[in-house]
């Protein structure tokens, strides 16, 4: 579905991303790892046209990206950003923008079929009955999942998220990761997402791309990525990784300094 060969790019005179090769297969639910400041986002940003590669190329459907007009990647790939802006319109107004890409020629108000898809996602996201409500004055879990439904207004095939779960307690985080798991395997949506929590990125996603200083270190299953050793020399950090009961996926632990002296004391 999408085919990262050789990029490098950056902003300015600075490069970011250095010779990435990154697949992402139809159907995958693929998840961007690594420390701040890595260029995680960057990725995402080069997917969507934002950030210009320096060299390499970024292929959709086999299609490089360069030759595609917006209108026609808009169709294909949905983002949803880390950046939830206030904004002074209702939850109705907010998902029809999703369907700004179909617009005909001179087209100024929304179609009877844009209005039942945004109240198909809506229902979908489980916002339908706050249709009316303003989206400056609802939770910051209500407007992620309204950032989600306008998103998958745009019927896309891929869903790029950025960090959709930063500002989220672990019940939103649970709810708004569910949602997208379920449109991964019952709509057959491609899922591209960064995550800062190894331990979501373990749970929910079928693979994992570890992004250290611009440079892709590691590509694989969960289990193959989130070994101690790998995150140690990564996140500069001591943790131990076991699995979960359950889901048999990787768990991260932290260890805290204060343990770390007492275990190097033997107390």
């Amino acid at each position: 579905m999408i085919e990262i060969k050789g990029l490098t790019c950056g902003y300015g005179q600075k490069t970011i991303l250095h010779d990435v090769d990154l697949s992402v297969k139809k159907g995958q639910f693929f998840g961007i790892i690594g420390p701040n400041g890595s260029g995680k986002t960057t990725i995402l940003r080069a997917i969507t046209r934002l950030v210009k590669p320096v060299k390499g190329s970024i292929f959709l459907d086999g299609v490089e990206m360069k030759d595609l007009h917006f209108s026609d990647v808009a169709k294909k790939i949905a983002v949803v950003s880390q950046n939830m802006p206030l904004i002074a319109m209702t939850v109705r107004e907010f998902v029809l923008l999703g369907r700004i890409p179909y617009y005909r020629k001179l087209q100024f108000y929304e179609r009877d079929e844009d209005a039942a898809i945004a109240g198909k996602v809506m229902e979908l996201t489980g916002i339908g009955h706050l249709k009316d409500s303003l989206m400056s004055e609802m939770s910051a879990g209500e407007v992620q999942l309204a950032f989600i439904a306008r998103a998958l207004a745009q019927q896309p095939k891929v869903l790029l998220l950025d960090e959709p779960t930063s500002h989220l307690d672990i019940t939103h985080q649970a709810g708004v990761l569910d949602l997208v798991k379920r449109l991964n395997r019952q709509e057959g949506l491609t899922v591209v997402i960064i995550l800062h929590d190894l331990n979501l990125a373990s749970e929910y996603c079928d693979s994992l791309a570890l992004v250290d200083n611009g440079r892709i270190k590691k590509t694989g299953r969960p289990g193959d990525v989130l070994d101690y050793k790998t995150i140690e020399d990564v996140y500069k950090t001591v943790v131990v990784v076991r699995q979960n009961p359950l889901s048999m996926k990787p768990f991260v632990m932290i260890v805290s300094e204060e343990v770390r002296k007492k275990c190097e004391n033997g107390s």
